[in-house]
């Protein structure tokens, strides 16, 4: 049995890359530290400069935690973006200690990599014994990431550079792994890739994400379908009322990386589209009135003044989010935004993120109040875990790790079941309920 300690930083793309790898490797046993492993695994992020000084982090810390071992020491892999954005060639010469780099465009090859390795260090695998996806996220959820890569050309964005355009999964491969995630207790599938409404374009016969997701509704023991990171420009109304007319499995859940409001902003930044924020979502709410809205915005880009930045400002408070993130902008190596003039001090940057996210812990705060009171259904992820008897749950309008939770208190709970709660008292980004 090959023991394995493993870290995934970054986004749920990388979880589920992990979790994949993890299982190719036959019969596993995950330890808690690094000594204790065959395998030292550490799947980066790269995406921005904090992504990767936390990936460089961590690794030197697997190499301090790995030195001075006597005996056989453990193989020390590195997979991800850090090596995909950089090449093994650039990192090892100031990482020398990493026994093996695993890029991202050459995904389908890590278990062989990872197998050679392990063998050629004396270490027994059996690639033979594939169990499948190795879940590290509980029986209640699961994400589920359709494809990798992206065809977009965003000025600020390094993502098409480190995973290459998009290649899509089969269909049939999809539809296959939500049924074994769903055999295995597995409630929420949600959806991730750079980009969701892509998926299909590159396959025979260019199906679109409908036909996937008519795919994965009809499957047994799905009580939830969640979509994350939908592009504006493929919001369509026709795949709005397709969402609207799917019925309750199919959540009205909208992750739309919108990055700004300001015209003059979102052509400096190339957005794939060209209309005004609003009217997308004006689009979604004339469908589906009681949609729950999430976006991503970035303040501090290249020439956003003071207008461009109350601009925003106004959308943000007009708009009323259920959830936002906020991100200072960064020049990152190689992508055209880091040529523009105009770039701002980190000190402007900074202070506009925390304004932006002030204002939205209030709109959030005032959003949540208004479900005191209320019945709803509440998905059990885990029990609290310090205090004994209080669990942790999500409504519909909760995305794991991104999103708030709701504390439920009730007697008989367990991961993975749907409950009915009253929410007796609201916070920032979080409920109280009652069982």
């Amino acid at each position: 049995m090959l023991k394995i300690y493993s870290i995934s930083l970054g986004c749920p793309k990388n979880r589920v890359d992990t979790e994949r790898l993890l299982g190719t490797l036959g019969t596993v046993l995950l330890v808690d530290r690094p000594e204790l492993a065959d395998l030292a695994l550490v799947n980066t992020c790269a995406f921005i400069e904090p992504a990767v000084r936390e990936s460089v982090q961590v690794i030197l810390e697997q190499v301090e935690a790995l030195k001075g071992l006597s005996g056989r020491r453990p193989l020390l892999a590195v997979a991800g973006c850090l090596p995909g954005r950089y090449g093994r060639d650039s990192l090892a010469g100031d990482l020398p200690e990493v026994d093996i780099w695993l890029e991202t465009r050459r995904m389908s090859s890590w278990p062989e990599l990872i197998n050679e390795a392990m063998s050629a260090r004396g270490f027994r695998t059996d690639p033979s014994a594939v169990a499948g996806r190795l879940l590290s996220t509980g029986p209640s959820y699961a994400w589920l990431k359709i494809c990798e890569g992206c065809g977009q050309s965003c000025a600020f964005c390094s993502i098409p550079m480190i995973r290459g355009a998009v290649r899509s999964d089969p269909e049939d491969l999809l539809a296959d792994e939500a049924a074994s995630l769903l055999v295995r207790g597995v409630r929420e599938i949600i959806l991730v890739a750079q980009d969701l409404t892509t998926w299909g374009r590159d396959l025979p016969g260019a199906p679109g994400l409908v036909r996937l997701l008519e795919r994965l509704l009809e499957l047994d023991g799905l009580a939830r379908l969640r979509l994350m990171y939908l592009y504006p420009a493929g919001l369509s109304l026709d795949f709005l009322r397709f969402v609207r007319d799917a019925g309750p499995l199919l959540l009205p859940y909208f992750d739309v990386p919108l990055q700004h409001s300001h015209p003059e902003i979102l052509r400096r930044m190339g957005r794939p589209f060209s209309q005004s924020p609003y009217k997308i979502v004006e689009r979604i709410r004339s469908v589906l009135p009681e949609a729950a809205l999430r976006t991503s915005l970035i303040v501090g880009f290249p020439g956003e003044g003071e207008e461009e930045f109350q601009s925003l400002c106004a959308f943000v408070r007009e708009t009323r989010f259920h959830n936002l993130g906020v991100f200072s902008y960064y020049a990152e190596e190689g992508t055209e935004a880091a040529r523009l003039p105009d770039q701002l001090p980190r000190r402007v940057k900074d202070f506009r993120r925390d304004r932006l996210m002030e204002m939205q812990a209030e709109i959030s705060g005032e959003i949540l109040q208004g479900y005191v009171g209320q019945s709803l259904e509440v998905l059990v992820d885990s029990a609290h875990p310090e205090w004994p008897g209080l669990w942790r749950g999500r409504a519909w309008f909760q995305t794991p790790e991104a999103d708030g939770l709701v504390y439920l208190s009730g007697e008989n709970l367990e991961p993975g079941q749907l409950v009915r709660a009253e929410v007796t008292e609201s916070f920032t980004y979080d409920l109280n309920a009652l069982v």
